[in-house]
């Protein structure tokens, strides 16, 4: 375990340090007001090459956006997934022990570790966990505050020998890094991915 703890600690320090620049399409994905949560949107940059779409494969599985390359194949490995729900909980620290729990309930045999995430406007954290099933998750979770009413995540999941693990969760993180929360839904002829 302890091992584990140090790999992903010696990635989260390297991936908190740079990261790659995102030339990609543009990522929106969009809510309407729900409750006392006001409509909002959240906007990003996807990596150069992959796809963003908000509207057709993510609706299909149930989430507010996915970045993929390559063709749409269905499987969860090597996708970014965006989520986003009214806040319920109440802090994002609350967020990460719920998730941090049910994983471990689903897969007792797996491990789990936190670690923070930089980001320039709002404060995120990771759960990053290894898989009995030889496959592992980073999730991220952000808080836009408040005022917002919501809080998101990124995750993705890569076979535990992915060989470009690390330049796909660096592309990840660079995605998290680069979303943005504006209040307020945007229309869905704009978010048209």
């Amino acid at each position: 375990m302890e091992a584990v703890r140090r790999w992903w600690l010696v990635l989260a320090v390297a991936l908190l340090l740079a990261g790659p620049a995102l030339a990609g399409e543009p990522v929106v994905a969009s809510g309407q007001a729900d409750g006392a949560t006001p409509a909002w949107t959240l906007t990003a940059r996807s990596p150069d090459g992959w796809t963003a779409d908000c509207c057709t494969y993510a609706r299909a599985i149930g989430v507010a956006a996915v970045v993929y390359r390559g063709e749409w194949s269905g499987e969860p490995q090597r996708v970014m997934v965006l989520n986003a729900w009214p806040a319920k909980l109440a802090s994002l620290d609350d967020e990460l022990a719920a998730d941090r729990s049910g994983y471990l309930r689903r897969d007792p045999a797996g491990r789990a570790l936190t670690l923070p995430i930089a980001h320039p406007s709002m404060r995120c954290a990771a759960n990053v966990y290894e898989g009995s099933d030889r496959l592992d998750d980073m999730v991220v979770f952000c808080d836009p505050g408040k005022a917002s009413g919501i809080r998101f995540s990124w995750s993705m999941t890569l076979a535990a020998s992915d060989g470009q693990r690390r330049a796909l969760l660096d592309e990840l993180l660079a995605v998290v890094r680069s979303t943005v929360y504006r209040r307020g839904a945007t229309p869905p002829a704009a978010a048209k991915h």
